[in-house]
């Protein structure tokens, strides 16, 4: 068993803790946002940009993350935030939600580039997988806080937990005696995490022409929320919805799901939304290069590239969607042949 805490400063009568829960998830936000910043550039935007966002980013996912945490304890009955309202500042004690910090942190992000005006699908897109390895990542921490674990199993990769670190009804040791294995749920997550992100991943290469803005985004809520729905059948340490069985946090994966299903079909005319009819053929890109900063160090993002490149860019987004029209218009004209 690894000793959660790497080591601890002693100033006078105060410590501070230094915990790998908290080393861990850093790397993953790094190792998430050189991704965001791989993908951007690929796309032809300025990478750099995924550094100046995460100023907004990481301090309102962190707030998101605890706040859901919360309030997803509360809703399941627990009472210890009600009756100790000040120990929901208190991060260092534990308890993060992803949920909530992908939620206050993609406010955030749209905040950040509707005040650059920067496009926001180009953003989505690239954060998708990056999302992924990053959640990936901040898994092994769960493992040593022996955390995130399932039910008991006899399955040759069931894990220890000790006594002290399990819920109920495990802490009885008469019928889960300290030889119990669990399922290591946190393990299952991260490894469908890091196939849904090598999937996107390679999509959006196979597949890069045909890929609309929006595509990828839509198809990490798709994957990200049925892998949840799958993950929440091995955590019994979830709150669940009175007595249905079903977790709060399997019902918003599930309609995570749903809302990146809608919109694959909305994106590509399977459907026909109302919301999707103005939707962006191409990317918006801002480019790489602009004026000098403006006061406070922030970059005028609105101009758009310019010269040979920019008119280069500009003529292959023409192009893709001449022929993305052609092929659409053929693809109706045969349906409607089909149909007479």
């Amino acid at each position: 068993m690894i000793d959660p805490v790497i080591f601890t400063i002693r100033i006078g009568g105060w410590e501070f803790p230094l915990r790998w829960y908290g080393v861990i998830v850093m790397v993953g936000v790094i190792v998430g946002s050189l991704i965001v910043e791989r993908e951007l550039r690929r796309r032809g935007e300025n990478g750099d940009r995924i550094w100046d966002a995460l100023i907004w980013v990481l301090p309102a996912g962190i707030i998101g993350a605890r706040l859901w945490y919360v309030l997803n304890a509360t809703l399941g009955g627990n009472r210890f935030y009600i009756e100790n309202p000040l120990q929901i500042i208190n991060i260092p004690q534990g308890g993060l939600h992803i949920f909530g910090g992908m939620l206050l942190g993609a406010a955030a992000l749209l905040y950040y580039l509707r005040q650059n005006k920067l496009d926001p699908w180009i953003f989505l897109d690239s954060a998708g997988p990056a999302l992924l390895i990053g959640q990936a990542i901040g898994r092994i921490a769960n493992f040593i806080n022996q955390e995130l674990y399932g039910p008991p199993t006899t399955l040759p990769w069931g894990i220890p937990i000790a006594p002290e670190n399990r819920i109920a009804p495990y802490a009885d040791l008469s019928p889960y005696p300290v030889e119990t294995r669990f399922h290591p749920t946190f393990a299952y997550e991260m490894l469908w995490n890091l196939i849904a992100a090598g999937f996107l991943l390679w999509l959006s290469r196979r597949y890069k022409e045909e890929l609309k803005p929006g595509a990828l985004f839509a198809g990490w809520l798709v994957l990200a929320g049925v892998g949840r729905v799958l993950i929440e059948l091995f955590r019994p340490d979830q709150p669940k919805i009175g007595d249905l069985g079903i977790s709060y946090s399997s019902l918003v994966a599930a309609l995570m799901a749903i809302i990146g299903a809608v919109m694959l079909m909305a994106r590509y005319k399977a459907i026909n939304l109302k919301f999707a009819e103005n939707w962006e053929e191409d990317y918006q890109v801002a480019g790489t290069a602009g004026p000098e900063e403006k006061p406070g160090g922030v970059k005028p993002s609105s101009v758009r590239k310019t010269g040979k490149s920019g008119s280069l860019i500009r003529k292959k987004a023409k192009e893709r969607i001449a022929a993305r029209k052609v092929k659409e218009s053929s693809t109706r004209a045969a349906r409607e042949k089909k149909s007479s």
